[in-house]
C-alpha cells in the first residue's frame, strides 16, 4: 500500500509540477492598457489594515485610470472618517456603507453585491483589506487577464513571512493550495479562486445571478462564484506573475487559524463532485502514505524497505515543491518541507473530522 501511495502521490505532484512551470503567456508581461477597472475592497472594522492598504492601491500605476470602491461593512471604528477624508482628495475612490445585514444573508457576499452593484466599469478586480498589492503593476498584471480574453482572473496571495513554526505551516498550506488551484486552471480545469486576489466582470456576476446559490454560506464569494462561473461558460485566465501577486497578514494563533480555515473549507461541501474528487485524491492519496508508513513503522521489523520508499517520496516532493517556489517566487525552507508536509496532512484531517462533527460557523 506505501507503494502504491508513493506513486499516485509523486505523479499527482508532478502533474502539478508540469502545469506550474508552462511558461507564463506573453500577455501577462505586455498588453494594452485601455480599460477602466473598478478595484473593490470589503473591510469590517478594518482601519489599520486600511492605513496600509489603500495608499499602496492608490499608488497602482495604471493609465487607462480605475476606482477604488471601499465597501464599509457594519464597521463601529473610523473607517468611514477615514475613507471620507480621502475621497475628498483622490475622486476616484468612493464609499459603499453597509449598515445592517438581513438576516440569514452572509455578510460579506451581501455587502459585495451592494458594491458590486454601483460599481462604475465593466471590468473588476477584488482584493481583501488585510492584503497588500506586491508592486505597484498589480493591477496592470491582473487587468491584462482579461484580455486573454477572459471573463475571470484568477491571482496568487501568498502570506508575509515571519518567525514561528505557525507561519511555515500557514505559508506551506497557501502555497500548496494555491499550487492545485492555479494548476488546475492552467490545465483547463478551474475549480476555485482566493478573494485576495481575484477579478471578474460583471457579465460574470450577472450570468451566475451573484451569490445567489450560496448567498447564506459565509464562505465562498471567491471559490464557490468561480465554479457558478465555470459552469455557464466563463473563460479563466491564471496570473501567476510576481508582480501580480498580493501579500496577506498571517493568523497569528493556531485558533485564529483554526477558525479561519473551519470557515474557508466549509465552502467545500458545495463544490462541484468532479472538483471534489480531485481534491479529495490527492489529500486521500496523501493521507493513505502516511498512515500506512506509520502502521508500517510499529508492525515490521524491517525498516529499510520503509526507509527507502519515505526517502525517495520525500525527495520527489522536495523538487516538486522547490521548483514550484520558484515559479510562483513563494519559496520556504527545504530543510522544513518534509515536517510541514506531514503536519499539514494531519492538520487537514483533523480539520475535516472537525467539520463534520461541528459545523457551526460565525463571521466576523
Amino acid at each position: 500500500m506505501a507503494a502504491a501511495g508513493l506513486r499516485a502521490d509523486t505523479a499527482f505532484l508532478c502533474g502539478l509540477l508540469l502545469s506550474a512551470l508552462r511558461p507564463p503567456s506573453p500577455e501577462s508581461s505586455t498588453g494594452p492598457d485601455a480599460e477602466p477597472v473598478s478595484v473593490l475592497v470589503c473591510a469590517h472594522n478594518e482601519l489599520e489594515n486600511l492605513r496600509r492598504l489603500l495608499p499602496l492601491l492608490l499608488q497602482q500605476d495604471y493609465p487607462a485610470g480605475f476606482e477604488l470602491l471601499l465597501i464599509d461593512d457594519r464597521s463601529e471604528d473610523d473607517t468611514y472618517l477615514f475613507v471620507q477624508q480621502l475621497t475628498q482628495y483622490y475622486p476616484h475612490v468612493r464609499l459603499v456603507t453597509v449598515n445592517k445585514t438581513p438576516d440569514g444573508l452572509a455578510p460579506k457576499k451581501y455587502a459585495l453585491t451592494l458594491g458590486i452593484k454601483v460599481a462604475r466599469y465593466e471590468r473588476m478586480v477584488f482584493t481583501d483589506a488585510d492584503c497588500i498589492p506586491a508592486t505597484n503593476q498589480w493591477l496592470r498584471y491582473m487587468q491584462r487577464g482579461f484580455d486573454k480574453p477572459a471573463d475571470v482572473v484568477l491571482g496568487y496571495s501568498a502570506y508575509a513571512e515571519e518567525n514561528g513554526f505557525l507561519n511555515k505551516l500557514i505559508r506551506f498550506e497557501t502555497f500548496l493550495t494555491g499550487a492545485q488551484y492555479l494548476s488546475f486552471a492552467w490545465r483547463g480545469q478551474p475549480y476555485m479562486g482566493v478573494g485576495r486576489n481575484l477579478g471578474y466582470t460583471r457579465q460574470v456576476f450577472q450570468l451566475t445571478k451573484g451569490f445567489a446559490s450560496h448567498i447564506r454560506s459565509l464562505s465562498g464569494d471567491d471559490d464557490l462564484l468561480v465554479q457558478d462561473a465555470v459552469a455557464r461558460g466563463a473563460r479563466v485566465a491564471v496570473i501567476a506573475d510576481p508582480g501580480a501577486h498580493t501579500l496577506s497578514e498571517p493568523a497569528q494563533t493556531w485558533g485564529e487559524w483554526w477558525r479561519q480555515k473551519r470557515r474557508h473549507l466549509s465552502a467545500g461541501r458545495q463544490y462541484w463532485f468532479a472538483d471534489r474528487l480531485r481534491i479529495g485524491t490527492f489529500i486521500g492519496v496523501n493521507l493513505l502514505f502516511y498512515s500506512t508508513a506509520i502502521g508500517l513503522l510499529f508492525s515490521r521489523p524491517d525498516w529499510v524497505p520503509l526507509a527507502a520508499v519515505w526517502l525517495v517520496r520525500t525527495v520527489a516532493m522536495m523538487a516538486v515543491y522547490y521548483q514550484l517556489g520558484r515559479r510562483l517566487e513563494d519559496r520556504l525552507p527545504l530543510a522544513w518541507l518534509p515536517v510541514l508536509d506531514a503536519v499539514y496532512f494531519f492538520y487537514y484531517l483533523a480539520l475535516g473530522m472537525s467539520l463534520f462533527l461541528y459545523r457551526t460557523l460565525r463571521w466576523k
